[in-house]
């Protein structure tokens, strides 16, 4: 368990101080007041990256964990509109699980019944919320209320648990159950937790008397913790609260009313000049002036002509010819063409002012033409993967892949060696690496996938991100030797594609590998 560091500690009782002891030292006078709250939640970690496969191998996989939201919060009107500041500082239970139970089949593979682990964090949370209440009766004892603001989170302590049950190859009857409790790490770098956070968070629910009821929600918007890979991290939380307010706000005045028409000030849009309700405390207007008062005029935001009710001579099609002048009423034109459309004459959607080609149907990116040919080889440019070299149907418009060449790209892969556990590349590699690179280079329409694979030794997310790391590197290199990156595709698979059985070190050894797929230029 990881507690709070020191300077965290130290600005958490300096907010404390300055928001809530005046709160304290003068007790329930004047309008404000303070209360105790508390809850249980649902606290859930919203995590994104770009690792391929890492929604079905690990996340799939991570759930919520419960929590509790314990501590002091403040209440102080503000106007007379029925909106209140509401101050609080609470600790937070925060974190995620993540359970895994393997088939028969994985087992086999990895010798891995089960992986259990859960993250448990504290925070202490200063919430700066804006409330509004709606009186449920005459009297303004009992509220419904909505609150929401923003969040500052305080790490205050934390920890892991990790609980693995494996078998032991061949028979897989003997089971080893393990259980590790990890330290964290806070402030800044790679696998380190933040030491502040901000978030928004809403409330809502009721206030009978002094007694709170009421539903919470919370979301992080930074990031509380920075991986060893690209990724965000979030927390969000759902959950119920209890609390009691310590003393009774002193009574609102009645609402104003300048003008003495019953209306007052916040619903009264001519405040200083008497009026009806039915104009919101304003006299029966004209609107827009033309000479038709409102309780007369269907149109009471447009100058119009009364043998149109107030309204200004229609446009049918909103062309913007009026129907008085339009030949095409209810079809959409231009002046021009006495408010019918621009004629079409190749019916293809584009009119023959904007089309170069008017009696030839084409599509509108090429002006009205149709989609060029330039290789002549019967597949338009925009289906043809090599539009400037002749190909056939079957290989989308490019030329067939050699199958020599198909073998030398595969006994590369062979060759492509790394250090154990690492994505660095053996010297042995190198030679067959710039081989390929040659070969790319001579062939600039084809196109390289590359694919990371591992045994079973590690984690499955440990070795989904070396896999990945692997293909990164043989990229890197090929990029180095001036092959152009839009070229390649790496991408890591982890332990989940062996090819050979991980209970031998022969199989392990040949489920460590990168194979190497080409294709036509994309």
């Amino acid at each position: 368990m990881i507690p709070a560091p020191k300077s965290t500690a130290f600005l958490i009782k300096i907010l404390f101080l300055c928001l809530f002891g005046p709160l304290i030292s003068q007790g329930v006078r004047a309008q404000w007041r303070l209360g105790v709250i508390g809850g249980i939640h649902d606290a859930r970690v919203l995590e994104t990256n770009s690792i391929p496969g890492w929604d079905t191998a690990v996340h799939k996989f991570q759930s919520s964990r419960s929590g509790i939201q314990l501590g002091i919060i403040g209440d102080m009107p503000v106007g007379r509109n029925g909106f209140y500041f509401q101050p609080s500082l609470l600790y937070t239970a925060r974190g995620r699980q993540y359970a895994k139970s393997n088939d028969s089949a994985t087992i086999r593979h990895t010798d891995t019944v089960s992986n259990k682990s859960s993250l448990s964090l504290g925070y202490i949370d200063l919430q700066l919320n804006l409330a509004y209440k709606l009186p449920l009766d005459r009297r303004h004892k009992n509220f419904f209320f909505v609150s929401a603001g923003p969040y500052l989170s305080f790490f205050y302590s934390g920890s892991t648990n990790t609980q693995i049950l494996t078998t032991t190859p061949p028979a897989d009857t003997q089971y080893n159950y393990s259980s590790v409790t990890g330290h964290l790490t806070v402030g800044h770098g790679q696998n380190t937790y933040r030491t502040m956070n901000i978030g928004i968070d809403g409330r809502a629910g009721f206030e009978f008397g002094n007694l709170i009821l009421s539903y919470y929600a919370s979301r992080g918007l930074t990031n509380f913790y920075e991986a060893d890979y690209p990724g965000t991290f979030h927390h969000q939380l759902e959950g119920f609260s209890l609390g009691l307010w310590l003393g009774r706000p002193a009574p609102l005045p009645p609402p104003k009313d300048t003008d003495n028409d019953g209306i007052p000030d916040k619903s009264d849009r001519c405040p200083t000049q008497p009026g009806v309700a039915r104009y919101q405390g304003c006299p029966v207007p004209d609107t827009d002036k033309d000479g038709i008062d409102d309780d007369h005029d269907s149109c009471r935001n447009v100058p119009g002509l009364a043998r149109y009710q107030g309204c200004p001579i229609p446009d049918t099609d909103h062309d913007g010819i009026d129907d008085e002048h339009d030949s095409c009423r209810t079809t959409a034109g231009v002046a021009k063409y006495n408010g019918c459309p621009i004629p079409d004459s190749d019916h293809d959607g584009i009119n023959d002012e904007e089309d170069k080609c008017p009696n030839q149907p084409g599509v509108a990116r090429y002006q009205g033409c149709p989609v060029p040919d330039r290789d002549g080889d019967g597949i338009n440019d925009e289906e043809d993967k090599c539009p400037d070299e002749p190909g056939t149907v079957e290989n989308q418009g490019c030329p067939i892949i050699k199958k020599e060449m198909v073998e030398k790209i595969n006994y590369t892969a062979r060759n492509i060696l790394f250090t154990l556990g690492s994505d660095r590349l053996f010297q042995s590699s190198r030679a067959a690496l710039n081989e390929l690179a040659g070969l790319l280079k001579a062939h600039p329409e084809w196109h390289l996938t590359i694919e990371g694979h591992t045994d079973n030794a590690g984690t499955p997310q440990h070795n989904l991100v070396l896999s990945q790391k692997r293909a990164n590197a043989v990229k890197a290199w090929l990029v180095k030797q001036g092959v152009r990156e839009i070229r390649l595709t790496a991408a890591g698979y982890g332990q989940e594609r062996p090819i050979a059985d991980n209970a031998t070190s022969e199989g392990r050894a040949a489920n460590r590998r990168v194979e190497l797929k080409v294709s036509q230029e994309k």
